[in-house]
């Protein structure tokens, strides 16, 4: 399907940023019954959060929910009620994701063709070996929570030897062979995180494991026009190019799938600042924008993840000081008016945490009423009294 509508970045900018919440707080009708379950329909409509650093995605959701998300509810949402699931999500990196949506991601991420494998020959595992550790680690995980290390004695007990074999370069150290495959395992549904046992992460089996397998390829092809869909609605418009970067898939099987859906009317052409790209089916209504407001978003926050194009949400020197080498996410970011502007850090000390911010631009008096409100909920979130300072941020990325 294609249309004329012609859409500008600002409009763009400015709907994202009301679907995902940094625009606002979500509103309470948003939310479910429970504050947990408000948490959960915050990183629905984000699309995940990633959670490399728990406490960044603690922060990613608090800043976008109401009614005073702290960490507590965040922990509350994915350890008690169980609205939130901890796994491997886009791009092979942890994530947070709805429970509810679990089935939806493991069905369109099994079907993401895999790449070639970085390991030389004598490091990689077969396709039927992969295929082995991804079963052995769902048995081995259904109704136990498992250490890593427990969880390795049971894999190479139910494949061979050839599974624990130390032979994978990791972080100056070697893991066993049979963790190149560890993110399939939770894109299949047969891996999540447990709550931690002291220091160390535990791994168990979700209830609803497996629940994308065995369907047909209508129900499949239904699944992911459904998915992409989802996407598009938070962060459309977007080409097959920026969607197969956010799911770290090949372009070719991306630009393909695009087409499948515009022949079967599930999405729509618009111009996005010159450029063919792709909304939903009829998902054709922007607001006038610009977005407005001051935002403090954390490291690998969903909003720059996936925001494209980079030039546009990274101009003139946040582009240089807020990316590493082109890779959004390494820096914390302050958002002004949809854009970044900046780049922040925050050192916590017992029950308080200084949050340095370098802005990149002037900010107005108005800005910075709302950069120190922005600074006292990240407070709030991580539980802490926070104290403002505009200064240079020393700290390197990711640090």
């Amino acid at each position: 399907m294609t249309s004329t509508e012609r859409i500008s970045w600002d409009a763009a900018s400015a709907r994202r940023a009301e679907r995902q919440f940094p625009a606002g707080p979500a509103a309470a009708g948003t939310a479910a019954d429970s504050v947990t379950g408000g948490v959960a329909d915050v990183v629905a409509a984000m699309r995940g959060a990633h959670a490399q650093v728990l406490s960044a995605a603690e922060v990613s959701i608090g800043v976008r929910a109401a009614g005073g998300v702290t960490r507590t509810h965040v922990r509350a949402a994915l350890w008690e009620e169980r609205s939130l699931v901890k796994t491997y999500g886009p791009r092979g990196t942890v994530h947070l994701l709805p429970a509810r949506e679990l089935p939806l991601w493991s069905a369109a991420l099994t079907s993401v063709p895999a790449g070639p494998s970085p390991f030389p020959p004598d490091v990689r595992l077969t396709d039927e070996q992969a295929g082995q550790v991804v079963t052995a680690i769902g048995d081995a995980l259904d109704g136990r929570y498992l250490t890593l290390d427990e969880l390795t004695e049971e894999v190479v007990a139910r494949t061979g030897p050839w599974a624990g074999d130390r032979v994978m370069p990791a972080f100056q150290d070697m893991w066993p062979r049979w963790r190149q495959v560890m993110h399939r395992a939770g894109w299949a549904g047969t891996l999540c995180f447990g709550p931690n046992r002291g220091r160390k992460a535990t791994y168990t089996r979700p209830a609803w494991a497996g629940a994308g397998s065995g369907a047909g390829a209508r129900e499949a092809q239904d699944g992911l026009f459904t998915f992409v869909s989802r996407y598009l609605h938070a962060y459309g418009p977007a080409t097959p190019a920026h969607f197969a970067r956010w799911l770290a898939a090949p372009a070719g099987w991306a630009t393909g799938l695009f087409r499948d859906m515009a022949a079967a009317g599930a999405v729509e052409e618009v111009d996005f600042e010159g450029t063919p790209a792709w909304v939903a089916a009829g998902d054709t209504e922007f607001p006038d924008g610009p977005a407005r407001g001051v935002r403090l978003l954390p490291y690998f926050d969903a909003y720059v993840i996936a925001g494209q194009p980079r030039e546009r949400l990274f101009p003139g020197e946040a582009y240089r000081r807020a990316l590493a080498g082109g890779q959004a996410g390494n820096h914390p970011v302050l958002l002004v008016d949809g854009v970044v502007a900046g780049v922040w850090h925050q050192r916590r000390r017992g029950r308080r945490t200084t949050v340095t911010v370098e802005p990149l631009v002037r900010l107005t008096a108005r800005q910075r009423r709302e950069l120190g409100e922005q600074a006292e909920r990240v407070g709030e979130v991580l539980e802490a009294t926070a104290e403002l300072v505009l200064g240079r941020v020393e700290v390197g990325p990711h640090a």
